[in-house]
């Protein structure tokens, strides 16, 4: 069965080309059917509109919440065209064949992330008129082609053109197949607006495609990025990338860590990162020092690395960024200025292909859940954010003034470091990174390696407490003054002690930061 459009029924709450597809269905000769600011939208562009309170016999009512509900519209979309009864129904009652359906629901996601909306704004946003009109003619996409995002207006006119009204069989399919993604979609992010429960019984997640990355974490892998709703957080899955190569899978799992480690921060801070974890890392008044610092972690893991700043890129900043000696594969901030941008990629080789990511203004999400992909199902938790400090001494020794404002940011660094994570910090940088250990005295060993003599008035931070009293003689021994960490081990005492015979202050802060 062919299916020809001779009648349209448009709906859309963006009108972005919907005149235009208007004009082009009515020089066809195809009856246009629409309602609302929709039809006024056509009749002002010249466009014959039938309005839909025509077909039902019924006027919109209840501020528009009523209109489309009707047997009439939804008998259109749905009787079979090869089922002598439904036909004899349809003309029996008097119903129009609806052939194809142009719907954009109400945009109840953007209501939401207004910061004045009410609870009354974003719930007069669930759209049902709307989704339901779109089922039914995805229910029916044998003989109704259902059109739910405008980006596909463009394509729809053309198929429409070059089969003389008569569209593929395969576009049908595909654009019910949207549709049906599209109010599933819509539907989760409505539920999860009303859901009160951390983790409800079911858990739907209304994921966008963003982008087919080159392949995934290896070439024989596919992969791709998906973006969450909207909530007003910067982030890297929504960021604009201003300048070089396409992003791969690797690329965006790197920037995202490195956006961890310095979104939290209210002062400058920069980070470099490398397989997720932090090369360099700093804090200071002066965003450029703080870089300079942060490239001074580990120069060598830095080659290569992703780089990713709290503040605006500067010209300044850019300047310094852009040494041929260096070389970043992402750079990631708020924004860019023009000039910046122009100096990256003008300043050494690789700054044509460095990836910029604006990442744009936002606040910081709260309850914010992750996913992570098991065999046969998703784990799901809470964001590990960093939480006020109830800092505890346990040793003789208090540490001073300089030592605590390091200690407090080895603390902060550290959970951005894969378990068993070790992090040594002086004067505001880091110096060394132990990661991803089975031992944790491993990970110090290589901390100390790392830092080598600038190890020596470091401080150190342990993301989980120490199960030995020698992951902190080790330290001692490298020229570690202090240590922060969670305590909690059976054997806290041998640890306490063995940093009161090496004279090392010691703070527990009762929470632990692993990250796998």
């Amino acid at each position: 069965m062919q299916v020809k459009i001779e009648r349209a029924l448009i709906s859309a709450w963006r009108k972005e080309g919907i005149p235009e597809f208007g004009r082009f269905l009515a020089d066809r000769g195809v009856e246009v059917l629409s309602t609302g600011g929709t039809a006024r939208c056509l009749r002002e562009a010249g466009v014959e509109v039938r309005d839909v309170a025509d077909v039902t016999g019924f006027p919109e009512m209840m501020d528009g919440r009523v209109k489309t509900l009707h047997p009439r519209v939804h008998g259109g979309l749905l009787f079979r065209r090869d089922l002598d009864s439904h036909r004899a129904a349809a003309a029996a009652h008097d119903i129009p064949r609806i052939d194809l359906l142009v719907v954009d629901l109400y945009p109840f996601e953007a209501t939401l992330n207004k910061a004045e909306a009410t609870r009354a704004d974003c719930v007069e946003m669930i759209d049902i008129g709307g989704p339901a009109m779109i089922r039914a003619a995805s229910k029916n996409h044998d003989a109704v082609l259902v059109v739910t995002d405008p980006a596909d207006l463009p394509r729809v006119q053309e198929a429409i053109a070059a089969g003389d009204g008569v569209v593929p069989r395969e576009l049908l399919r595909e654009m019910a197949a949207k549709a049906f993604r599209r109010t599933a979609a819509y539907d989760a992010i409505i539920a999860d607006y009303l859901t009160e429960e951390t983790f409800p019984e079911r858990l739907v997640l209304p994921l966008e495609l963003k982008a087919v990355t080159r392949y995934g974490e290896n070439p024989h892998q596919a992969g791709a990025v998906y973006v969450m709703p909207e909530t007003g957080e910067a982030t890297v899955a929504r960021s604009t990338q201003l300048s070089g190569k396409e992003l791969s899978y690797n690329n965006y799992l790197d920037a995202s860590g490195a956006w961890d480690c310095v979104r939290a921060h209210e002062g400058p801070a920069v980070a470099i990162i490398k397989h997720r974890n932090p090369c360099g890392a700093a804090i200071d008044e002066d965003v450029v020092t703080a870089f300079e610092m942060a490239c001074e972690g580990d120069p060598l893991s830095a080659f290569g690395g992703i780089l990713a700043v709290n503040r605006p890129i500067t010209l300044d900043l850019a300047k310094r960024i852009a040494d041929p000696k260096k070389f970043l594969e992402v750079i990631l901030a708020p924004s860019f200025d023009d000039d910046a941008v122009a100096a990256i990629q003008d300043g050494a080789k690789w700054g044509k292909n460095v990836r910029l990511l604006a990442l744009g203004a936002g606040g910081r999400a709260t309850d914010v859940l992750e996913a992570r992909a098991i065999g046969g199902g998703v784990l799901v938790q809470q964001r590990d954010e960093a939480s006020p400090l109830d800092l505890k001494c346990a040793t003789t020794r208090e540490p001073d003034d300089r030592e605590i404002e390091d200690l407090r940011f080895a603390w902060d660094v550290v959970r951005n470091v894969t378990s068993n994570a070790i992090v040594f910090i002086k004067d505001r940088r880091l110096v060394g990174c132990g990661a991803g250990q089975m031992s944790r005295v491993d990970s110090v060993e290589i901390a100390a390696k790392k830092a080598g003599d600038r190890s020596s008035g470091a401080v150190m931070a342990s993301d989980a407490f120490f199960p030995f009293a020698d992951g902190v003689e080790a330290a001692a021994k490298a020229g570690v003054t202090a240590v922060i960490q969670p305590g909690g081990s059976r054997r806290d005492e041998d640890v306490i002690a063995a940093c009161n015979a090496a004279g090392v202050a010691m703070l527990l802060t009762g929470t632990r930061h692993f990250r796998h």
